[in-house]
């Protein structure tokens, strides 16, 4: 018997939602590279895409967004829920809010795709409602009731700061959003596969994703990197941060990934728009940070050491005005889609999935009495 720790390098199963080549630093939706998608396609098309297994046309991209636009609006009982645990961590309030909306949802709880799938297009909007009404919670602020005649990641601004956003805004959080969309088996995917494998129905399966998300060695690296960025400050010490980090045997956060030995084709996607957009809004100097701190790592490419998707993340939102807390719930609303169709996909040819732990301790222990241990 073979042990992979962590899994690594074991087949799960087979998908027909995305293929990863690590070492050519490739990524494809349903057959299409992620540079096409990124350059042409909206959320919502993304979203069709892998829920459905093809691209849509006019009429069946019409008819989706109606659906999502209609399901935007969330119960005023999941409003005083999030002001209750406002406190809370908000990867927490998201998974509460997410877990009572299930709850109330009144679907039959099947694990069976004609049920799961209207259910998990109503999550993929409702999802990004409770992430801008907590963020506008957490800061004193009433929420912003969604708009209809917006598009997802319009409506998303709109709902956050309470404002018409800026077309070319919300046209980055749309390509933020399809970048997001889907990673093959991730942790968090893993996760809503597992519960799914169980017979749970989709919206256990999407908080299981949303509690594994939390983790920091998942979703928490955008916001890590972006505090690096502050705590540099300057890009004339970059170089000496980077190499007093690397001398301290600690991590560069955004650098490194379990699948790409080359290059996150998604992060080079960020790239561009964190110099434009830097200098857009008047701040070239977070985006010479991270070059130099790219500059400084470039030893290490020899060792398949790259920027993540994270790297540039971080600085986009932050440059948008969307607060470092707020970060792995914006991975949440990305990723919607991914999750849903691989839960989708897992109900399809159900088995539950039981992996082996190769025991390493004692075996032939002998029974001690309590009165002589």
């Amino acid at each position: 018997m073979t042990t992979g720790t962590g899994l690594k390098g074991v087949v799960l199963d087979e998908t027909r939602i995305a293929f990863i080549d690590g070492e050519e630093g490739k990524l494809v939706y349903r057959g299409y590279n992620i540079r096409d998608l990124a350059q042409h396609a909206t959320f919502e098309e993304v979203a069709y895409l892998l829920l459905y297994g093809a691209l849509p046309t006019r009429e069946q991209l019409a008819a989706f967004e109606r659906d999502l636009r209609g399901a935007r609006h969330i119960p005023e009982s999941i409003i005083e829920i999030i002001k209750s645990v406002k406190a809370a961590h908000p990867m927490d309030i998201l998974r509460t809010a997410v877990s009572a909306i299930a709850a109330l949802d009144e679907s039959p709880a099947e694990a069976r795709v004609d049920v799961a799938l209207p259910v998990g297009k109503r999550l993929i909007s409702q999802v990004a409602t409770i992430v801008a009404a907590m963020h506008r919670i957490r800061q004193g602020l009433e929420p912003v009731a969604p708009r209809d005649d917006l598009s997802h990641a319009a409506n998303f601004l709109y709902m956050m700061f309470g404002r018409e956003p800026d077309p070319a805004d919300a046209k980055i959080i749309d390509l933020d959003l399809v970048l997001h969309a889907e990673h093959s088996s991730n942790a968090s995917t893993f996760a809503a596969r597992v519960a799914a494998g169980t017979g749970a129905d989709i919206g256990s399966a999407i908080v299981a994703a949303i509690a594994t998300l939390k983790g920091p060695f998942h979703g928490g690296a955008a916001e890590a990197v972006q505090k690096t960025v502050e705590e540099i400050g300057d890009p004339e010490r970059a170089i000496t941060y980077v190499r007093d980090k690397i001398e301290a045997g600690e991590k560069v956060m955004g650098f490194g990934h379990r699948v790409y030995k080359t290059e996150d084709p998604r992060a080079r996607e960020l790239r561009g728009v964190a110099r434009e957009l830097g200098h857009k809004k008047g701040n070239d100097k977070w985006f010479q940070i991270l070059q130099e701190i790219e500059k400084a790592m470039e030893p290490y490419r020899s060792k398949g050491i790259y920027p993540n998707v994270d790297f540039y993340a971080g600085a986009v939102y932050s440059l948008l005005g969307i607060p470092d807390e707020q970060f792995i719930p914006m991975f949440a609303v990305g990723r919607m889609p991914g999750w849903v169709a691989h839960v989708l996909e897992q109900y399809e040819d159900n088995v539950l999935i039981r992996p082996l732990l190769e025991y390493t301790g004692p075996r032939h222990l002998r029974w001690v009495p309590l009165e002589q241990r």
